[in-house]
């Protein structure tokens, strides 16, 4: 695929406000019985449903320049040009960062900034390391019997935020150049409207998709994750795997009115992998944060 520079609008809304909050709370209800009963309360789903859409309906708003600035980044990764960078990503945001600025000269046609990029595995990654310390925290003052209650909702909110990153990495057109149409040599014929990618993940889902639809396709036994990052970035190339195909079923019209038999599946493949992604992580947030961590003595 031949790179083209990037757009000035980057990705809109992943999933919409209905995905988000279904792709949330299945995740919730799917945890195991040895998760702690806090996060499997109604009173946590509720919250985890609230917070699903929150990076995008407060975080993006226009009346929050700065913030929204500062966030866009934060919600994809154009795999096809962080692949520029010839060397698997790095795990620290800021080594990132200036692998992109030294690789910018090689290749002028393209942005290789993080409002270029995109940031979202660092995002992912920096939540997932939150919620592994908050649960740390709550296994401490369960310990020492003392009160859970405020770190029981720090842990909620950030399952909760961190659950709307690793959403978004299951749409494949947040993984991909191809975001809002199809840019560059287009030998298929694939439209090359900017409405696609709203129509896809909000107009489609909002008008076609109940959760009843694809929490079946959630495995029942969560996956205690080895390595975090690296389990995302793999989440993260099947998804930009699926940009063509997703591209395909819009020319079909299986995203217009009630879509296809084949459409509909697609996307509750999507959510649904969407929900196992988000579950298994913080399920293994759970079960490593009961390692022993050495105290925080200041710089």
């Amino acid at each position: 695929m031949a790179l083209v520079p990037a757009m000035l609008v980057q990705q809109s809304f992943a999933w919409g406000h209905d995905g988000h909050q279904m792709i949330n709370r299945a995740a919730g209800e799917s945890l195991p019985k040895d998760a702690p009963e806090f996060l499997r309360s109604k009173a946590a789903l509720d919250a985890l449903d609230f917070y699903g859409p929150i990076p995008d309906r407060q975080w993006r708003s226009n009346a929050e320049p700065e913030l929204n600035a500062a966030e866009s980044p934060e919600h994809f990764v154009n795999l096809e040009y962080a692949d520029l960078l010839e060397q698997p990503l790095p795990r620290r945001r800021y080594d990132f960062i200036r692998l992109l600025a030294e690789t910018q000269a090689a290749h002028p046609e393209v942005k290789m900034t993080p409002p270029g990029v995109g940031m979202l595995p660092y995002g992912v990654s920096e939540y997932y390391e939150k919620l592994e310390a908050a649960m740390h925290d709550y296994r401490g003052l369960l310990e020492e019997k003392a009160d859970t209650r405020a770190v029981e909702a720090e842990i909620v909110y950030v399952a909760g935020v961190l659950g709307h990153f690793v959403a978004d990495g299951s749409n494949p057109m947040h993984a991909s150049i191809e975001y809002n149409g199809w840019v560059g040599p287009n030998p298929h014929g694939y439209t090359t409207d900017h409405h696609v990618h709203v129509l896809f993940e909000s107009d489609f889902v909002h008008a076609n998709v109940k959760a009843a639809d694809f929490t079946g396709l959630v495995p029942a036994k969560p996956v205690v994750l080895e390595d975090v990052f690296a389990d995302y970035m793999k989440y993260l190339r099947h998804s930009n795997s699926l940009v063509e195909k997703t591209y395909a079923l819009e020319k079909a019209g299986g995203f217009t009115g009630a879509g296809t038999a084949e459409s509909r599946a697609f996307v509750d493949e999507r959510l649904a992998a969407g929900a196992t992604e988000l579950r298994d992580m913080i399920y293994t947030a759970w079960v490593k944060s009961a390692a022993p961590v050495k105290p925080y003595v200041g710089n």
